[in-house]
C-alpha cells in the first residue's frame, strides 16, 4: 500500500501552472510520502506531458529511477489530438472521468499504476507523468541503496506476469513496465507512435565522432521490449549525418516501450558504442504502408482498365437506365405534353365555340375536309382496321415526296391514338459525326440524359491506352452500339407503356405481358417511322438497326410499326430484318384533278375573315368572290394532285395572284430547282452525269403522255454503260418516278407532275438548250471516237497476221462497216454541234 500526503501550499506550487484542468495525473514531492488516490484538480491547460519545467525532460537522481508502464490510455483515441481548436488532453480526461466510477474503478488510470506496483516493493513513488498520444505513463520513483532497477524491474514484470492487469479500453492486452534506461524525451508536439523507429547515432562530445551500431548491437538492445520485424541499416554510400538505423516492431506498443525506455542511452565501447561513446536518439519514423493493391492495379492496366469500364457501364446503367426509360415512357404518353393535354381541351373548347357562331361555314369546311380525303378514305380505314388485329403489325406507307404521307398516318388514322413515337429518320441521317447522330436519336425517342460529349473524351482516353498499353480500355462504344442502347431503352418504355393499363382483377390477368398483349392490340403504342431510307446511299447503319429494331417489336407483339417511305425498293432493306414476312403495304398516289380543286378551294376558305354579303343576303367566301378561278382546272392539270404543290398554289392565291401566273411561277421555280440539283451543279460523288439527266428531261418532255418505255432508255449510247444504276440514283434524288409491272421496270415519268410542264420550260429555253445538247454531242463523240480506236487497233492486230486467213475476212469486213458508221455519226454530230455554237455565240 502506497500513499503520500500533500499540503496546500505544495499543491499549489505544483500546479499554479494548470488551475483549471480537471485530472490530478503528474504529482511531485519533496520526499517520500505515502500516495493516495484523489480525485480529480482543475487544471488550464495541457502541459503536464512537457515534463520538468516544461523542459521536456526528467531526471532521475542517486537512488531514483523511472518506470514506464504502457496499455494506460488506449491508442485508438489519438484522432482527438488531430481535432483543430480542442484540447487533445482535456478531451481524453473528459471522456475517462466518465469510466471514473466506483463500479468500475480499474478504469481510473491512477488505479491502473497503483494496481500495476506491489506493496511489497520497497519504493516510493514520488512522480507519475501521463503520456496520453502513447498510452502510457512514466512513473518516477526512490529506492533504497540496497536496491537496483533492475531487480525492482524484474519483481514488477514477474508481479504483472502473476497478476495482469486488463483495462476497459484493451481486454485481452496487459499491462507491461520497463526500467527507463536512457533519457527520455518528454515532447508534446503533433507526433504520433509508429511501429517504425529511426535510430540516430549522436556523439557524446560535439568534438567527438559516434559509432555507428550493428545490426547485432542493435538487435540485442531493442530485442526485449518485443518482437522485431526487420533492421535496416543506413545505405553505405548515404552521405546523410547524423548516422541512423530503422528498427521495425511488429506490434505498435513494442515501439512505445523501446522508445520511451531507450531514448538517450549512451553506449560504451565495450557495447559497441566507440571510444567516447554514441548517445541513441529515438523518433518515432511515418512506416510507408506497402500499397501492393495499389501497385498490382498500376502495374496491370489491361487488366484493370477493362474491369474498370465494366464497372462504370454497370453502375451506370444501374442508375440513368431506369431515369432513361421513364423519360421515352412521357415521351410516348404525351404525359407532359401541352400540345397534347392542355391545349388539346383549349383548341376542343374554341372549337365549340366557333360552332355557335359560325354553324353553316363550319359544315361547309367539314364538307371540305371529307371531300379532301375521299381519295383516302379506304386508306385510313384499312390501316386502323390492321392496328386492330393481334397478329403482327409492320405496315409500310409508300408514296412520293408530298402526296401526303404523314397527314394521312397521324391527322386521320391515328388522330385518337394517344401512345405513338414518331421516329423521322431524314435528321438522323443528315447529322454529321457520330456524336450529334446519338443526340438526334436520343431527342427523338425521348432518351435523356445523354452524354454524347463523353463519347468524345472516351474515344481520346482508348487512343492514349492503346497507345500506351496496346490494347483499348472499351471506354468508348461505337455508333453501332449506342444507337442499338437508345433503342435496347425506347422497347423496355413502349412496353411498360403498353402494359399499364393492366390489373390485376382483369378477367385474363392470368396470362403472360406477350399473350395479353398479343389478346390486346389496342393496348400496344405505335412507332412511325417517317422518312425511312432517306439518303441510304450514302449509310445504312441507322436504317439496318432501326428495321431490326422495328422487327423485334412487332415479332414480341410490344408495338405497331408504320414506316413511311417514299423509296419503291424498301423491301429490300426491310426483307433483312423479316425474311419470312409479308409487309402490308398502302401506296399513296396524287390526288384526283377534282379532289385537288377542293383541296385548293378549302385552303382559300380557311381562316377566311372577310366574309361578304351578296347580292341575295347570303355570306360569299373568297373562293366565291375570285372571277379567275375558271382558270383553275386548267392549272391543276398542269400541276398535277401533289399535296405540297397544291399547298403552295393555294398560298399564291391567297396572296392575290391568278392561277395562270401562279402555276407560272411555279413551274419556273421547279425549273430552277432542277437546273441547279440535276444539270449544272453535279456532284463528283453523284451516280449520273448532266448529259445523262438532260437527255431524259428532253425524252420526257416530247413525250405526249410524259411516259418513256423504261428499256427503251437504256438502248441509247449514254445509258449503255451502268445504265439502270444511274435511273435507279436518278429515282431516288425525285428527278423521275420508275413504274413497276409484275415486279420488272416498265416506265419513267417524272418525278413530280409539274416536272413535266418544267422539263418543257427547260427545253424551250434556245440557249440552255443548245449549250447542253452540245454537251451531249461532246459526249457522243467521245464514245464513238473510242469505238473507232479499238476497230481500228483490233485490225491492226488481224494485219499482223501471216497470211491473212479466209475465216478472218468476215470479222475484217464488220471492223471495217462498225468503223464507217462510227466516223458517219462523228460527222454528223460535228456538223450539228456547229449549228448549236451558232446559237451561243449570238444569243444570250
Amino acid at each position: 500500500m502506497f500513499h503520500k500526503q500533500l499540503t496546500a501550499s505544495r499543491l499549489s506550487s505544483i500546479f499554479s501552472p494548470w488551475t483549471g484542468q480537471r485530472s490530478l495525473l503528474g504529482l511531485r514531492t519533496e520526499r517520500p510520502v505515502k500516495l493516495c488516490y484523489r480525485r480529480v484538480l482543475d487544471r488550464r491547460n495541457a502541459t503536464f506531458e512537457a515534463g520538468e519545467d516544461k523542459t521536456g525532460h526528467i531526471s532521475a537522481g542517486k537512488n531514483e529511477g523511472i518506470l514506464f508502464l504502457d496499455n494506460i490510455f488506449p491508442l485508438k483515441l489519438q484522432w482527438l489530438f488531430r481535432l483543430p481548436l480542442t484540447n487533445p488532453d482535456e478531451s481524453m480526461n473528459e471522456l475517462l472521468q466518465r469510466f471514473n466510477s466506483p463500479k468500475i474503478a480499474i478504469a481510473d488510470p491512477l488505479r491502473i499504476v497503483r494496481s500495476a506496483i506491489p506493496d511489497k516493493l520497497p519504493i516510493k513513488v514520488t512522480e507519475v507523468i501521463p503520456r496520453l498520444k502513447e498510452g502510457g505513463a512514466f512513473v518516477k520513483f526512490s529506492h533504497n541503496e540496497g536496491s537496483s532497477t533492475s531487480e525492482i524491474e524484474a519483481t514488477l514484470t514477474s508481479h504483472l506476469q502473476d497478476k495482469p492487469i486488463n483495462p476497459w479500453f484493451n481486454p485481452f492486452t496487459p499491462v507491461q513496465v520497463n526500467i527507463v534506461k536512457g533519457k527520455p524525451w518528454l515532447e508534446d508536439l503533433y507526433r504520433f507512435p509508429s511501429s517504425r523507429l529511426r535510430v540516430e547515432f549522436l556523439p557524446t562530445h560535439p568534438e567527438e565522432t559516434a559509432a555507428e551500431l550493428t545490426q547485432e548491437s542493435l538487435f540485442a538492445l531493442f530485442r526485449r521490449y518485443g518482437k522485431l520485424a526487420n533492421i535496416v541499416a543506413q545505405p553505405s554510400d548515404s552521405k546523410i549525418l547524423p548516422k541512423y538505423a530503422y528498427i521495425d516492431f511488429t506490434r505498435l506498443r513494442y515501439a512505445i516501450m523501446a522508445k520511451n525506455c531507450m531514448h538517450g542511452l549512451a553506449i560504451g565501447k565495450a557495447a559497441g558504442g566507440g571510444k567516447a561513446g554514441t548517445i541513441l536518439k529515438l523518433t518515432f519514423e511515418r512506416k510507408e504502408k506497402a500499397h501492393w493493391i495499389r501497385d498490382w492495379i498500376t502495374g496491370h492496366p489491361r487488366i484493370i482498365l477493362p474491369i474498370a469500364a465494366a464497372i462504370l457501364t454497370a453502375v451506370a446503367v444501374a442508375i440513368f437506365d431506369p431515369i432513361r426509360t421513364f423519360f421515352i415512357k412521357i415521351h410516348v404518353s404525351q404525359t407532359f405534353h401541352l400540345e397534347g393535354n392542355i391545349f388539346r381541351w383549349i383548341r376542343k373548347q374554341a372549337v365549340i365555340a366557333s360552332n355557335v357562331f359560325s354553324m353553316h361555314r363550319r359544315k361547309e369546311a367539314d364538307d371540305s375536309l371529307d371531300a379532301i380525303f375521299d381519295d383516302r378514305r379506304t386508306a385510313v380505314e384499312q390501316l386502323q382496321t390492321w392496328l386492330m388485329e393481334s397478329a403482327d403489325t409492320f405496315i409500310v406507307i409508300q408514296g412520293p415526296r408530298g402526296s401526303g404521307k404523314k397527314e394521312m398516318v397521324m391527322d386521320q388514322a391515328l388522330k385518337e391514338q394517344r401512345n405513338k413515337l414518331v421516329i423521322d429518320c431524314k435528321p438522323i441521317q443528315e447529322a454529321h459525326g457520330d456524336t450529334a447522330t446519338i443526340a438526334t436519336v436520343a431527342k427523338q425517342v425521348g432518351y435523356r440524359p445523354i452524354f454524347s460529349w463523353m463519347n468524345s473524351v472516351s474515344s481520346l482516353i482508348d487512343l492514349a491506352a492503346q497507345g500506351t498499353i496496346g490494347t483499348k480500355t472499351g471506354f468508348s462504344e461505337t455508333l453501332d452500339g449506342q444507337f442499338s442502347k437508345i433503342l435496347g431503352n425506347t422497347a423496355t418504355a413502349l412496353r411498360e407503356v403498353a402494359l399499364e393499363s393492366r390489373k390485376k382483377d382483369d378477367k385474363d390477368a392470368y396470362l403472360g405481358d406477350e399473350d395479353y398483349l398479343e389478346a390486346h392490340p389496342e393496348r400496344r403504342p405505335v412507332v412511325i417511322v417517317d422518312n425511312f431510307l432517306h439518303k441510304s446511299n450514302e449509310s445504312s447503319i441507322v436504317y439496318d438497326k432501326v428495321a431490326e429494331w422495328a422487327a423485334s417489336l412487332t415479332t414480341a407483339n410490344i408495338a405497331h410499326v408504320i414506316f413511311m417511305t417514299t423509296e419503291v425498293s424498301f423491301t429490300k432493306s426491310l426483307s433483312k430484318a423479316l425474311p419470312d414476312r409479308v409487309f402490308r403495304q398502302i401506296a399513296l398516289g396524287d390526288l384526283s384533278a377534282e379532289t385537288a380543286k377542293r383541296y385548293v378551294i378549302k385552303h382559300l376558305d380557311a381562316d377566311a375573315e372577310d366574309v361578304i354579303e351578296g347580292d341575295e343576303g347570303n355570306k360569299l367566301l373568297p373562293s366565291q368572290r375570285r372571277q379567275d378561278l375558271g382558270e383553275l382546272d386548267s392549272c391543276i392539270e398542269t400541276l398535277g394532285g401533289r399535296l405540297t404543290d397544291l399547298e403552295f398554289l393555294a398560298r399564291r392565291l391567297k396572296s392575290g395572284e391568278s392561277p395562270q401566273k401562279a402555276v407560272y411561277e411555279i413551274i419556273e421555280q421547279s425549273a430552277s430547282e432542277i437546273l441547279k440539283l440535276y444539270l449544272l451543279d453535279i456532284d463528283a460523288n453523284r451516280s449520273w452525269t448532266a448529259q445523262q439527266a438532260w437527255l431524259l428531261i428532253k425524252e420526257l418532255s416530247k413525250a405526249g403522255d410524259g411516259v418513256l418505255r423504261y428499256n427503251e432508255l437504256l438502248l441509247s449510247d449514254l445509258y449503255k454503260d451502268g445504265g439502270e444504276k444511274t435511273l435507279q440514283a436518278l429515282e431516288q434524288a425525285e428527278l423521275i418516278s420508275i413504274a413497276s409491272y409484275n415486279g420488272r421496270p416498265q416506265s419513267i415519268k417524272p418525278g413530280k407532275p409539274v416536272y413535266q410542264a418544267a422539263f418543257k420550260f427547260l427545253t424551250e429555253d434556245r440557249v440552255l438548250r443548245s449549250r447542253l445538247d452540245l454537251a451531249v454531242l461532246s459526249q457522243l463523240t467521245s464514245i464513238e471516237n473510242k469505238s473507232i480506236e479499238k476497230c481500228e487497233a483490233e485490225l491492226k492486230a488481224l494485219a499482223e497476221l501471216p497470211g491473212q486467213p479466209k475465216e478472218l475476212r468476215s470479222r475484217i469486213q464488220w471492223l471495217l462497216a462498225k468503223a464507217a458508221a462510227s466516223q458517219v455519226k462523228v460527222e454528223a454530230y460535228e456538223k450539228e454541234g456547229g449549228a448549236l455554237k451558232k446559237v451561243l455565240q449570238l444569243e444570250y
